[in-house]
């Protein structure tokens, strides 16, 4: 694809029928995008690079060291070559110049005698504008063929070729170190080592290397390399390799839709496993047809819910469109997903494909990362309420699993937001201390604890409670609890002689302190369920 113009093109225009090329003839295949005329000195700030320059040395006529710094500044500002006309003024090209113009194969090319510049920049500006326009006929079509393409074809495989046959270059697909695909096909040790070379910049120039990064929902899946090793590669094959790399995403945006597709109409058995009804070895069977080389370790089950703030509104969660996202994410840290929808809740068990030891630790990697993804606006992680269970060893065991992570979605609502984790393992007093309002009274268990202080509190608009908390959360530090809670070591004092006469002298002592301490807990468990108005407290003693 002749989509650019190069001096040696240029050459064969009419003005140029009597000129010599002294120097840099290695360059003749130097790309020119402007023609430019210089006659100053000083010109770094006027370039952008691949400007052939005309001039008649005006400025430099009589000074050598000025005219090679004159030419230097032109090679390291990637003008594409230089035009000295010679008949205007006597002068002569010293060799030194010439010599710095081969070492670095920048065209040196002399006017034997008067041409006009303004017919020059016209004719070669004119051929300029219509290679652009060609360029942009060119990409058109090669668009509508691809997208034609991409109704046909059933694996990524002929769109590497086709781009491999439109620009004759290497074409290659990164997915990750081990999954490379390329077109043409050659030795896979050639292959490893010129991806190296590319990763490590070792190559030439990198005029003859272009990548791109293939992005499906905000993440990157593969990338996409071209690589000539004979032509440097043009704005063209960028327009072209971006075209292509956005061809390539929307097939495997499409490949992955159906891949959900395929996994929701096979969900029954995802909800025996999870109702503890699969032996390991009928699990491990099933996942063979999946992946034959697939090895879990165990696995976690995680729950998502609408929190109900939007179910109210005409806001609703895209069920796929996460799925999709928590997959995508998730199998770059080591787990295999498996999703369905069970009474509008969202459930992923997450096979575990590495070592159990940092699973938490890969999972809130995962999370954080799905947070920060909102290239579409349709990544709203605030609408979800999220819980995961504990890890199980066992995939028969997944049940377990899946019974806690419903527990911990439960739990969620009754959390202060400092409290609040998305892990069964993180929650231990709250497990308890719903355990202990499922079986029996907690509110008279907690007003055994802590009644005397909340009356008190009440009837004289106190702030004995929040003193003892701090004052337990200090470890019994009076001068950090007075520091936290912004009060003189006197007033502290004062509400402390308070607190021994309504719980007694000896309510530091680690057996009376530990019971206060977990029904100062159930308290803000109390508060907190009250306010969502998830039951009716009697007594009132939990306003305050």
């Amino acid at each position: 694809m002749n989509t650019s113009i190069t001096i040696e093109e240029i050459l064969k225009r009419r003005h140029f029928n009597r000129t010599d090329v002294v120097g840099g003839i290695s360059g003749l295949k130097r790309q020119v995008k402007w023609v430019h005329c210089l006659e100053v000195t000083q010109i770094s700030h006027l370039l952008n690079g691949n400007e052939l320059i005309l001039t008649t040395g005006l400025g430099w006529k009589d000074s050598d060291s000025t005219f090679l710094s004159y030419l230097s500044q032109l090679i390291k500002c990637e003008a594409a070559g230089l035009c000295i006309e010679m008949a205007t003024h006597s002068m002569s090209i010293p060799q030194s110049a010439i010599d710095l113009a081969d070492e670095h194969g920048f065209p040196l090319i002399l006017f034997n005698q008067e041409v006009p510049f303004v017919e020059i920049t016209q004719d070669i500006h004119s051929l300029i504008i219509n290679k652009q326009y060609q360029m942009i006929s060119n990409l058109e079509t090669y668009s509508q063929q691809l997208n034609k393409k991409l109704l046909e074809i059933d694996h990524y495989e002929p769109i590497l070729k086709f781009l491999h046959s439109y620009l004759n270059v290497q074409v290659m697909l990164v997915s990750n170190e081990s999954d490379i695909a390329y077109i043409p096909k050659i030795k896979k040790k050639i292959i490893h080592q010129l991806l190296t070379e590319i990763s490590e910049d070792k190559l030439h120039s990198s005029k003859f290397v272009l990548k791109q990064r293939i992005r499906v929902l905000g993440e990157n899946y593969a990338e996409l390399i071209i690589y000539s090793s004979d032509r440097e590669l043009t704005d063209f094959d960028s327009l072209i390799l971006d075209r292509t790399a956005t061809a390539l995403a929307q097939y495997l945006l499409r490949e992955i839709y159906l891949e959900e597709k395929k996994i929701s109409e096979e969900s029954k058995w995802l909800t025996n496993w999870l109702e503890g009804e699969c032996s390991d070895e009928a699990i491990r069977e099933q996942l063979s047809y999946i992946d034959p080389k697939m090895q879990l370790a165990g696995g976690i089950v995680c729950i998502c819910k609408q929190q109900t703030r939007y179910n109210k509104s005409s806001t609703k969660l895209d069920g796929t469109y996460f799925k999709i996202l928590f997959r995508s994410v998730f199998e770059q840290y080591g787990f295999q997903v498996f999703s369905m929808e069970i009474h509008q809740h969202l459930v992923f068990i997450l096979g575990d494909n590495r070592s159990p030891e940092d699973w938490k630790e890969r999972v809130t990697r995962a999370l954080d990362r799905i947070a920060k993804m909102d290239a579409t606006g349709r990544n709203r992680m605030n609408m979800l309420t999220i819980g995961f269970g504990k890890y199980v060893g066992k995939l028969s065991e997944i049940y377990k699993s899946y019974d806690t992570a419903r527990e911990t979605l439960l739990l969620q609502e009754t959390l202060t937001e400092e409290n609040k984790s998305f892990f069964y393992q993180d929650l231990h007093m709250y497990r308890m201390i719903a355990l202990i309002n499922k079986h029996g009274n907690l509110e008279e268990t907690v007003y055994e604890y802590l009644g005397p202080v909340i009356e008190y509190d009440k009837r004289n608009n106190g702030e004995l409670m929040p003193t003892l908390k701090t004052y337990l959360a200090c470890n019994g530090s009076k001068q950090e609890t007075s520091k936290q809670l912004f009060i003189v070591r006197q007033t502290l004092y004062h509400r402390l002689e308070k607190l021994e006469r309504l719980l007694g002298a000896n309510f530091m002592r680690s057996d009376q302190r530990l019971g206060i301490e977990f029904m100062i807990f159930a308290l803000d468990y109390l508060k907190l369920r009250k306010r969502k108005g998830n039951e009716n407290l009697v007594d009132g003693f939990v306003e305050n």
